[in-house]
């Protein structure tokens, strides 16, 4: 057996009917030119079916340990491996639609996966129009988190779209070969010989600056309550409470889209925003526009938690390296780019506070300061008392066309995580120049979510109107001015004060003047 960390096991305490604590994906793919579908799925599902070991922990089921439920759990390695229980092969109703495909997503979502067995599923679905077909699969949250996932997607999958692969993407050998291929060393645990351990002074010295360092954080942390937090935004302060912040049920609604990462990378360059800056931007309209709907737009502004991975970039082994940032939605405020200005402070605020430590500083910090959210959903107390009001998830993914098989992969929807205070979570990946969305929340708690998906594109042509790009079938509009914030106000009115006094002390005597020159019309 294992100990199942405790990062890991959280995962597993807070899970219950109506909360499943799985991760999961869509893929969407095509089928190769030429080539039968049935035939061709009926090799995939060989392909997945491969009787071999599977990595750590994906032949392991959760055991307890002598303490029962409320103590350590443990990974113990399933002797009664059931590939077919695993694997399965769906089809949709006609006419194959993506309604049809969420609705199905949406059902398997919503199921927890068994303990009893290793703690994942996978279903090859056939009927979609297009000679398309679709890849969903669920893992838990204990076992991976995104990051982690994109490394086994990237094992799964090739470049070329020649290449050919008999191997399960959750084997032990395509592990392997993916670490050769990255070169990556296994690293081994190493003791070490006691003139190479640093000395008592050395580490005393290293344990206070974490500390000092960790307080440090901590006050800052804690000056966002008083007002004194330089824009920072923080879990539990001022987190109005909404049809979002609700006991969930055990049914998920599950909607996607895509949008081109060049037209969002334009809206970044214009409005010097960094991609994150504007997919919350965009997340924070979409919000403000379905609250608006529902006639609950609050007083206070949405605050989304936005996880941020800490795992180092050759860390294929973690099940979970993850901390978290407060974005300020500023979902109160009409004005798009005064929205835009203020989630940008948060987010330049949670980074120089995250910047300010190290990783190991950092994962303490986000261990100590998760525990009151996880206890507050243990003990039933998230919906009176919300840390957030949603969670918008960025997972960076591969660039490049990628095949399996043959089979051009044309989208990756992520499939994340909601429980007790938490009804919604949006959560994208980038691939291939383009921003795939996942949305899932509850069916009972957010009625008609699938209306975000063409709030998000409204809330991208709102900001795109705003620095003067024309959006996708319309017509050109003239852009609209932009305000100076207090903050440009203040540096230009620093300038030219300097200016003004550098001209004072560089005069002489009076000279004759000169012709003004015409002023260049901008």
């Amino acid at each position: 057996m294992r100990k199942i960390e405790l990062a890991d096991a959280g995962f597993l305490y807070m899970e219950k009917r109506q909360t499943p604590m799985h991760v999961g994906g869509l893929h969407l793919f095509t089928l190769p030119d030429g080539a039968d579908g049935p035939e061709f799925l009926s090799e995939l599902m060989e392909v997945l079916r491969t009787h071999e070991p599977y990595r750590k922990p994906f032949g392991e089921y959760v055991r307890q340990g002598r303490a029962g439920a409320i103590g350590p759990l443990y990974w113990e390695k399933d002797r009664n491996f059931d590939i077919d229980y695993h694997v399965r092969h769906s089809a949709l109703p006609r006419p194959g639609r993506f309604r049809e495909l969420f609705v199905l997503v949406s059902r398997l979502h919503s199921m927890l996966l068994d303990r009893n067995r290793p703690l994942w599923e996978m279903y090859l679905i056939e009927g979609l129009q297009n000679r398309q077909f679709a890849l969903y699969m669920k893992m838990h949250h204990a076992a991976t988190d995104g990051a982690g996932a994109m490394h086994m997607i990237n094992a799964m999958y090739s470049k070329r779209q020649s290449a050919r692969t008999r191997r399960s993407p959750l084997s032990l050998a395509a592990y392997e070969e993916y670490k050769a291929q990255r070169r990556i060393a296994r690293q081994s645990k190493v003791l070490p010989k006691e003139a190479e351990l640093r000395n008592v002074t050395e580490i005393l010295r290293d344990q206070f600056d974490t500390t000092a360092n960790l307080m440090g954080a901590f006050r800052r942390f804690g000056s966002a309550f008083i007002g004194r937090g330089d824009g920072l935004a923080v879990p539990w302060y001022q987190i109005p409470h909404t049809s979002l912040n609700t006991t969930v049920t055990g049914s998920r609604r599950f909607v996607a889209q895509s949008w081109d990462f060049d037209r969002i990378r334009a809206v970044c360059k214009a409005a010097e925003g960094t991609v994150n800056d504007i997919v919350l931007a965009m997340c924070g309209g979409a919000l403000r526009r379905y609250l608006l709907a529902q006639d609950e737009l609050p007083r206070h502004s949405l605050k989304a938690m936005t996880p941020v991975s800490l795992r180092e970039e050759n860390d294929l082994d973690s099940s979970n390296a993850i901390g978290f940032m407060v974005a300020d939605l500023a979902t109160h405020i009409d004005d798009p780019e005064q929205r835009l200005r203020r989630t940008q402070d948060s987010m330049r605020a949670g980074k120089a506070l995250l910047h300010s430590l190290s990783r190991r500083e950092a994962m303490l910090f986000m261990q100590i300061t998760q525990v009151p959210a996880l206890l507050a959903s243990v003990v039933g107390l998230a919906t009176r008392f919300p840390a957030f009001s949603t969670v918008i998830s960025n997972v960076p993914g591969p660039q490049e066309q990628l095949y399996w098989n043959g089979a051009r992969v044309d989208g990756m929807y992520p499939a994340s995580i909601v429980f007790d205070g938490f009804a919604m979570n949006i959560t994208l990946v980038s691939y291939n120049r383009q921003l795939h969305f996942g949305i899932v929340a509850c069916r009972r708690s957010l009625p008609q979510v699938q209306r975000l998906i063409d709030y998000l594109e409204e809330a991208l042509q709102e900001l795109e109107v705003m620095v003067g790009i024309n959006p996708p079938g319309t017509k050109k509009a003239a852009p609209r001015p932009r305000r100076r914030t207090a903050r440009k106000s203040a540096a230009a009115a620093d300038t030219a004060k300097k200016r003004s006094k550098a001209k004072v002390a560089g005069s002489k005597k009076a000279t004759r003047p000169r012709a003004k020159r015409p002023v260049a019309e901008s």
